[in-house]
Protein backbone atom coordinates (compact mmCIF):
# COMPACT_ATOMS: atom_id res chain seq x y z
CA UNK A 1 0.00 0.00 0.00
CA UNK A 2 1.20 3.78 -0.67
CA UNK A 3 0.21 5.88 1.83
CA UNK A 4 0.52 9.82 1.78
CA UNK A 5 1.11 11.63 4.76
CA UNK A 6 0.01 15.48 4.46
CA UNK A 7 1.36 18.22 6.97
CA UNK A 8 3.86 14.83 8.03
CA UNK A 9 5.51 16.44 10.71
CA UNK A 10 2.74 16.71 13.11
CA UNK A 11 3.04 15.04 16.50
CA UNK A 12 0.13 12.54 15.21
CA UNK A 13 1.30 12.28 11.79
CA UNK A 14 5.06 11.37 13.43
CA UNK A 15 3.67 8.43 15.61
CA UNK A 16 1.66 7.16 12.72
CA UNK A 17 4.86 7.74 10.39
CA UNK A 18 7.43 5.65 13.32
CA UNK A 19 4.87 2.93 14.12
CA UNK A 20 4.27 2.09 10.10
CA UNK A 21 8.22 1.82 9.76
CA UNK A 22 8.63 -0.25 13.03
CA UNK A 23 5.66 -2.59 13.27
CA UNK A 24 5.70 -5.79 11.06
CA UNK A 25 2.11 -5.69 9.71
CA UNK A 26 2.76 -2.53 8.20
CA UNK A 27 5.93 -3.58 6.58
CA UNK A 28 4.29 -3.67 3.43
CA UNK A 29 3.46 0.20 3.73
CA UNK A 30 4.91 2.46 1.56
CA UNK A 31 5.30 6.11 3.02
CA UNK A 32 4.87 9.19 1.14
CA UNK A 33 5.51 12.44 3.96
CA UNK A 34 4.59 15.81 2.11
CA UNK A 35 5.34 18.99 4.37
CA UNK A 36 6.81 22.15 4.23
CA UNK A 37 10.57 21.93 4.78
CA UNK A 38 11.22 18.33 4.26
CA UNK A 39 14.21 18.33 6.24
CA UNK A 40 12.31 18.54 8.97
CA UNK A 41 12.17 14.75 8.68
CA UNK A 42 15.33 14.36 7.17
CA UNK A 43 16.11 11.42 9.72
CA UNK A 44 13.75 9.76 7.70
CA UNK A 45 15.19 10.35 4.15
CA UNK A 46 17.64 7.27 4.01
CA UNK A 47 14.51 4.80 4.82
CA UNK A 48 13.68 2.66 1.43
CA UNK A 49 9.95 3.20 2.15
CA UNK A 50 9.98 6.44 2.48
CA UNK A 51 9.61 9.60 -0.12
CA UNK A 52 9.70 13.08 1.31
CA UNK A 53 8.21 16.08 -0.63
CA UNK A 54 8.10 19.60 -0.05
CA UNK A 55 4.02 20.24 -0.51
CA UNK A 56 2.04 23.13 0.76
CA UNK A 57 -1.30 22.30 0.92
CA UNK A 58 -2.19 25.16 -0.19
CA UNK A 59 -0.87 24.59 -3.68
CA UNK A 60 -3.24 22.11 -5.88
CA UNK A 61 -0.10 21.31 -8.20
CA UNK A 62 2.06 20.40 -5.00
CA UNK A 63 -0.75 18.23 -3.56
CA UNK A 64 -1.22 16.76 -6.91
CA UNK A 65 1.42 15.40 -7.48
CA UNK A 66 2.04 14.29 -4.54
CA UNK A 67 -1.29 12.30 -4.77
CA UNK A 68 -0.06 10.32 -7.71
CA UNK A 69 0.18 6.84 -6.86
CA UNK A 70 -1.72 6.58 -4.06
CA UNK A 71 -3.53 4.39 -2.11
CA UNK A 72 -4.75 6.44 0.77
CA UNK A 73 -3.98 10.17 2.23
CA UNK A 74 -3.49 11.17 5.57
CA UNK A 75 -4.06 15.33 6.11
CA UNK A 76 -2.86 15.64 9.63
CA UNK A 77 -3.99 19.09 10.13
CA UNK A 78 -7.32 20.62 10.68
CA UNK A 79 -8.74 23.04 7.81
CA UNK A 80 -9.00 26.23 9.50
CA UNK A 81 -9.11 28.22 6.18
CA UNK A 82 -12.65 29.53 5.65
CA UNK A 83 -12.07 28.66 1.48
CA UNK A 84 -11.27 25.05 2.89
CA UNK A 85 -8.33 25.19 -0.25
CA UNK A 86 -6.72 22.12 1.48
CA UNK A 87 -9.86 20.20 1.06
CA UNK A 88 -10.45 21.09 -1.67
CA UNK A 89 -7.15 20.42 -3.07
CA UNK A 90 -7.04 16.79 -1.67
CA UNK A 91 -10.49 16.10 -3.01
CA UNK A 92 -9.22 17.09 -6.34
CA UNK A 93 -5.90 15.42 -6.24
CA UNK A 94 -7.36 12.17 -5.13
CA UNK A 95 -10.05 11.91 -7.99
CA UNK A 96 -6.96 12.63 -10.30
CA UNK A 97 -4.90 10.17 -9.03
CA UNK A 98 -7.53 7.51 -8.43
CA UNK A 99 -6.80 7.36 -4.36
CA UNK A 100 -9.28 5.76 -2.97
CA UNK A 101 -9.33 6.82 0.87
CA UNK A 102 -9.38 10.00 2.87
CA UNK A 103 -8.39 10.40 5.98
CA UNK A 104 -9.30 13.35 7.74
CA UNK A 105 -8.32 15.70 10.60
CA UNK A 106 -11.25 17.58 12.32
CA UNK A 107 -12.85 18.93 15.39
CA UNK A 108 -14.79 17.65 18.17
CA UNK A 109 -18.11 19.61 18.08
CA UNK A 110 -18.90 19.32 14.68
CA UNK A 111 -22.75 18.58 15.02
CA UNK A 112 -23.08 19.86 18.42
CA UNK A 113 -22.90 16.90 19.51
CA UNK A 114 -20.60 17.71 22.95
CA UNK A 115 -22.76 17.69 25.74
CA UNK A 116 -22.68 19.99 28.84
CA UNK A 117 -20.88 22.39 30.53
CA UNK A 118 -17.49 20.65 29.05
CA UNK A 119 -19.70 21.15 25.32
CA UNK A 120 -20.40 25.00 25.99
CA UNK A 121 -16.79 25.73 26.98
CA UNK A 122 -15.57 23.75 24.06
CA UNK A 123 -17.83 25.62 21.28
CA UNK A 124 -17.01 28.70 22.87
CA UNK A 125 -12.98 28.16 22.43
CA UNK A 126 -13.51 26.44 18.65
CA UNK A 127 -16.29 28.74 17.60
CA UNK A 128 -14.04 31.04 15.23
CA UNK A 129 -12.66 27.75 13.53
CA UNK A 130 -16.11 25.27 13.30
CA UNK A 131 -17.55 26.94 10.22
CA UNK A 132 -14.82 25.85 8.30
CA UNK A 133 -14.62 22.41 9.74
CA UNK A 134 -18.16 21.35 9.45
CA UNK A 135 -17.73 22.43 5.41
CA UNK A 136 -14.77 20.49 5.16
CA UNK A 137 -16.37 17.74 6.67
CA UNK A 138 -19.42 18.24 4.27
CA UNK A 139 -17.27 18.28 1.21
CA UNK A 140 -15.17 15.14 1.92
CA UNK A 141 -18.86 13.52 2.88
CA UNK A 142 -20.23 14.95 -0.86
CA UNK A 143 -16.88 14.14 -2.49
CA UNK A 144 -17.48 10.29 -3.54
CA UNK A 145 -14.71 9.19 -2.16
CA UNK A 146 -14.30 6.47 0.70
CA UNK A 147 -13.52 9.32 3.40
CA UNK A 148 -13.06 9.14 7.32
CA UNK A 149 -13.03 12.70 9.33
CA UNK A 150 -11.57 12.45 12.43
CA UNK A 151 -13.34 14.40 15.40
CA UNK A 152 -10.26 15.03 17.76
CA UNK A 153 -10.48 15.63 21.49
CA UNK A 154 -8.11 18.25 23.49
CA UNK A 155 -5.19 16.38 22.79
CA UNK A 156 -2.51 15.52 25.78
CA UNK A 157 0.72 13.23 25.77
CA UNK A 158 -0.08 10.33 27.52
CA UNK A 159 1.69 7.30 26.78
CA UNK A 160 -1.61 4.83 26.88
CA UNK A 161 -3.97 4.00 23.65
CA UNK A 162 -7.29 4.07 25.07
CA UNK A 163 -10.01 5.51 23.52
CA UNK A 164 -14.09 5.53 22.63
CA UNK A 165 -15.03 6.00 19.46
CA UNK A 166 -18.35 7.72 18.63
CA UNK A 167 -20.36 8.12 15.59
CA UNK A 168 -21.64 10.80 13.28
CA UNK A 169 -25.09 10.81 15.25
CA UNK A 170 -23.82 9.91 18.75
CA UNK A 171 -23.23 12.24 21.69
CA UNK A 172 -19.65 12.43 21.92
CA UNK A 173 -18.15 10.51 25.12
CA UNK A 174 -14.85 11.84 27.14
CA UNK A 175 -13.00 14.86 26.53
CA UNK A 176 -9.75 14.78 25.78
CA UNK A 177 -7.60 11.80 24.32
CA UNK A 178 -3.59 10.97 24.03
CA UNK A 179 -2.32 11.47 20.30
CA UNK A 180 -1.29 7.67 20.74
CA UNK A 181 -4.65 7.48 20.55
CA UNK A 182 -5.40 9.40 17.42
CA UNK A 183 -2.29 7.37 15.81
CA UNK A 184 -3.78 4.40 16.65
CA UNK A 185 -7.05 5.01 15.01
CA UNK A 186 -5.36 6.26 11.99
CA UNK A 187 -3.47 2.77 11.99
CA UNK A 188 -6.70 0.67 12.15
CA UNK A 189 -8.22 2.25 9.14
CA UNK A 190 -4.30 1.61 7.21
CA UNK A 191 -4.63 -1.81 7.72
CA UNK A 192 -8.24 -2.12 7.23
CA UNK A 193 -9.78 0.46 5.12
CA UNK A 194 -13.01 -0.40 5.79
CA UNK A 195 -12.88 0.35 9.28
CA UNK A 196 -15.34 3.57 10.04
CA UNK A 197 -15.49 4.22 5.78
CA UNK A 198 -17.67 7.47 5.27
CA UNK A 199 -18.16 8.30 8.70
CA UNK A 200 -17.04 11.23 10.86
CA UNK A 201 -15.97 10.04 14.54
CA UNK A 202 -15.46 11.14 17.65
CA UNK A 203 -12.65 9.77 19.27
CA UNK A 204 -11.82 10.34 23.42
CA UNK A 205 -11.02 8.64 26.24
CA UNK A 206 -14.02 7.35 28.05
CA UNK A 207 -12.26 8.16 31.62
CA UNK A 208 -12.54 11.85 30.87
CA UNK A 209 -16.12 11.96 30.20
CA UNK A 210 -18.28 14.29 32.61
CA UNK A 211 -15.17 16.40 32.84
CA UNK A 212 -16.04 20.30 32.68
CA UNK A 213 -12.51 20.99 31.15
CA UNK A 214 -9.68 19.19 29.15
CA UNK A 215 -7.02 16.50 31.11
CA UNK A 216 -3.34 16.61 30.21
Amino acid sequence: MNLLILAANGQIARIVESRILDEAQFADVHLTLGLRNPNRLQELATNPRVKLLDVDLDNADEVKQAMVGQDMVFTAVVDHDSNNTATKNVIAAAKAAGTKRIIATSLLGLYDEVPGEFGRWNHQMVDSGLPAAIAADKLLADSGITYTTLRLPWLNDRPEVKYAITHRHDTYIGVSGSRRSIADVVLRIVADPSFAANDSIGIADPDTQGQDRPVY
